[in-house]
């Protein structure tokens, strides 16, 4: 692999501690939620997935419809849904849900964007086959 960046993030304290960045620009409470037992006064780690997740799909989406000459719509967003539960063997697994807005675009098109986007996505690719992903494409 080629590095093209890296991100520096110092936690401490896990789920109920801290994250910052070495620029600065991360620097948040983490706490567990009040569904995990927690207080919920901070950030947790299936959030932050949430979030990054979906702004790299996006990414993924942006370049491939670049690539394509494909006109993406103004309002292409994504609500990420990350749901943390156990399986059958009672370890701890994640679930990922993306309502995806693409508003005004041809159905078939949509659906082909975000295949391709779920190829091309690196945290598509780190995860395939680890959790489910369930995409929802609302044109």
């Amino acid at each position: 692999m080629t590095t093209l960046y890296t991100a520096h993030v110092h936690v401490t304290g896990g789920r109920d501690g801290a994250a910052k960045s070495s620029d600065g620009k991360l620097d948040l409470k983490l706490a567990p939620p009040a569904e995990l037992g927690g207080n919920g006064a901070g950030s947790n780690p299936e959030q932050l997935f949430a979030a990054g997740y979906a702004a790299c799909f996006i990414g993924a989406a942006r370049l491939v419809a670049g690539n394509e000459k494909i006109a993406l719509p103004q309002g292409f967003a994504i609500d990420a849904d990350v749901a943390l539960g156990k399986d059958a063997q009672d370890h701890f697994r994640l679930g990922v849900v993306f309502n995806i807005a693409l508003p005004g675009m041809d159905k078939a098109a949509a659906e082909a964007l975000v295949a391709k986007a779920h190829e091309v996505c690196p945290y598509s690719r780190a995860t395939r086959g680890n959790i489910d992903v369930t995409f929802h494409i609302n044109v």
